[in-house]
């Protein structure tokens, strides 16, 4: 009980590097895009390993730290899974081929890793100086939440002004095999549809992160736990993708049940201060939207 924070951030970048490696390894050996038998094995492997990871916190850190970090990873992993709406979009914008998808969305959690560990701590940091900053990250979930609910025409354009933007920055090529970031053509390095969708991806982060730790901030205010908790719910993006990429349409009122998640967050970040929000209670809050939103998506399907 109560391991010293060195341990635990040692503990975490261990086991997040040797999943990583093993991730890596096992998806060089393997050839052509991954299958949905293997990408659900996989994507059962990262939430048990999630869970074993919180065992861990519950015997280190205690009973609250443990639920706080299953509340945030329950949050983060949803909001991650809603972004596979994007990801979709962009592939199929950059017609990028199933075989490589792997590979971008390989950089892109690689990437996420980083970005979500500067946001994490500098959002702690400006709540822990700015109590005032609250106010503005709850304002930032409840515009989420809104945006969740509105149709979302804008994401095949929103990648096509970013083809545009890069040209100018980078020369690309047509004539690219799909399976390379650059090509030389004629003693001159050009950029491929494949570094395009990856730029895209990031870029979309961005956003997302700046959407998704504001939640995970409403649940703790401990940069382990926060940081944790998004660590494994991108750890386990890539392979979630290939799972749901083809079935998240049936999930009819899943932007509604996140909507209600956001807006709770929201209502507890703002007033957090004034009213008591116990973790079990918040846990049970946002394991009882989900469950709704699941069995409301199976009762009443997608006509058509």
């Amino acid at each position: 009980m109560n391991e010293p924070a060195s341990v635990l951030w040692a503990g975490l970048f261990a086991v997040a590097a040797v999943a990583i490696a093993a991730d890596l390894l096992l998806h060089r050996r393997s050839s052509g895009a991954m299958s949905a038998r293997a990408a659900l094995l996989e994507t059962a492997a990262w939430i048990a390993l999630a869970l074993v990871f919180d065992a861990w916190i519950f015997q280190a850190r205690g009973r609250s730290a443990s639920i706080q970090f299953l509340s945030g990873y329950l949050v983060e992993k949803s909001l991650s899974i809603d972004n596979i709406f994007l990801f979709v979009v962009i592939f199929h914008t950059f017609r990028v081929p199933p075989r490589a998808q792997h590979r971008v969305l390989y950089y892109g959690v690689a990437a996420a890793l980083a970005l979500r560990a500067a946001f994490v701590f500098a959002g702690v940091e400006l709540l822990d100086h700015f109590h005032q900053i609250a106010y503005v990250f709850g304002a930032i979930l409840f515009v989420t939440a809104l945006r969740m609910v509105i149709p979302r025409r804008q994401e095949a354009a929103g990648a096509a002004r970013i083809v545009k933007l890069a040209g100018r920055f980078f020369p690309v090529t047509e004539n690219d095999d799909g399976e390379h970031f650059f090509v030389r053509e004629n003693g001159k390095l050009f950029a491929t549809s494949l570094f395009l969708a990856l730029l895209t991806i990031e870029i979309a982060d961005v956003i997302f992160a700046a959407d998704s730790i504001p939640a995970v901030l409403s649940i703790t205010r401990s940069t382990f736990i926060a940081y944790s908790s998004n660590v494994f719910a991108v750890l386990g993006l890539r392979a979630i993708y290939f799972v749901l990429a083809g079935a998240l349409r049936k999930i009819r009122f899943l932007h509604q049940g996140l909507a209600a998640v956001l807006i709770f967050t929201a209502v507890k970040m703002v007033l957090g201060s004034r009213i008591s929000f116990s973790d079990t209670w918040s846990l049970a809050v946002i394991a009882a939207i989900f469950a709704a939103t699941a069995a409301a998506s199976l009762l009443l399907p997608q006509k058509g």
